[in-house]
């Protein structure tokens, strides 16, 4: 390993059959899918409010935001508790996943551009390609999923 080389923790999820990744720091917590309260005139990603402990969550199907078929709900889908940071304000969110893999460490040497093409993905939401396993694993840059507005409708 070189030693400019910094290595970071992410936690791997599943979208329709692909390998998505978020980096740890950004993770509260996994949460199994249960309750999820519907929201009238919302986005139509935005799934419905979850109570966590006290306080309202936002709930957002991620394969809808990215043009994917409707979550469907089975025994691996979880809600993926994540802090978006919007305007120097951080918001918590939760994303649904069809399942969550691992935590896995990679280096930045191990982390391409995303591509262009090829992706029915913007690429604006990826930091990058990582390789592991063999194959490769989109990069979430968990900021630029949602845009300001966006995150303003979902909050309320």
């Amino acid at each position: 390993m070189a030693e400019d080389s910094i290595a970071t923790q992410y936690l791997t999820f599943v979208l329709d059959e692909e390998v998505f990744a978020v980096d740890v720091a950004r993770v509260r917590e996994i949460l199994e899918l249960n309750n999820i309260t519907k929201v009238p005139q919302v986005p139509d990603f935005m799934r419905g409010v979850i109570n966590l402990r006290g306080c309202v969550v936002p709930v957002i199907d991620l394969r809808l935001k990215f043009g994917m078929q409707e979550t469907a709900q089975t025994v691996n889908t979880c809600i993926i508790v994540v802090e978006v940071e919007m305007d120097g304000e951080s918001i918590v969110l939760g994303a649904l996943a069809d399942s969550v893999q691992e935590v896995i460490e990679m280096e930045s040497s191990q982390i391409e551009a995303a591509p262009h093409i090829g992706t029915h993905l913007n690429t604006e939401f990826i930091r990058g390609m990582g390789k592991h396993d063999g194959g490769f694993v989109m990069i979430l840059d968990i900021d630029r999923v949602f845009s300001g507005a966006e995150l303003v409708a979902v909050q309320g």
